[in-house]
């Protein structure tokens, strides 16, 4: 049986952090598909909109040789991304264990027999870093990190 992964996130500023997510996601499936969530649903989640475009963040995943597909994650929740692209398992950074986000995964994905694994989570480079750094160089202040 093919295992079929699927690795949610913004990827905004693609970084290393981003990379290591994907790497240890195609460790652990036979089918990689990473979701790349909408300019939308980020801001809603966020509170604020991507740097990079959806179509670019996705052009940009889409090209790494570890995922197989990329799509973008239009859908209001990880449940409705599930009844989409139909995973067998689905990865978050580590920093979702333990968390009321990360219970409430956990419950609906085993509702549907779906698997959470948690990956370390890259400390030292994260996009809202870098957003902060960019705002400095442009000399604004930069934005409160959002709750």
């Amino acid at each position: 049986m093919t295992v079929v992964g699927y690795a949610p996130g913004v990827y905004d500023l693609f970084h290393v952090g981003h990379l290591n997510i994907l790497r240890h996601a195609r460790q652990h499936c036979d089918r990689l598909i990473a979701g790349v969530v909408s300019d939308e649903n980020a801001a809603r989640v966020k509170g604020k909109y991507p740097v990079v475009p959806l179509a670019e963040r996705l052009e940009v995943v889409s090209a790494l040789s570890i995922v197989d597909e990329a799509v973008a994650e239009v859908w209001g929740s990880k449940r409705e991304a599930w009844d989409h692209v139909r995973f067998d398992v689905i990865f978050k950074g580590d920093d979702w264990r333990g968390t009321p986000q990360g219970a409430a995964l956990e419950a609906s994905m085993a509702e549907v027999g779906v698997r959470v694994v948690y990956f370390p989570y890259t400390v030292h480079t994260s996009s809202t870093q870098l957003r902060r750094a960019l705002e400095l160089l442009e000399g604004r202040e930069p934005e409160a990190a959002a709750v």
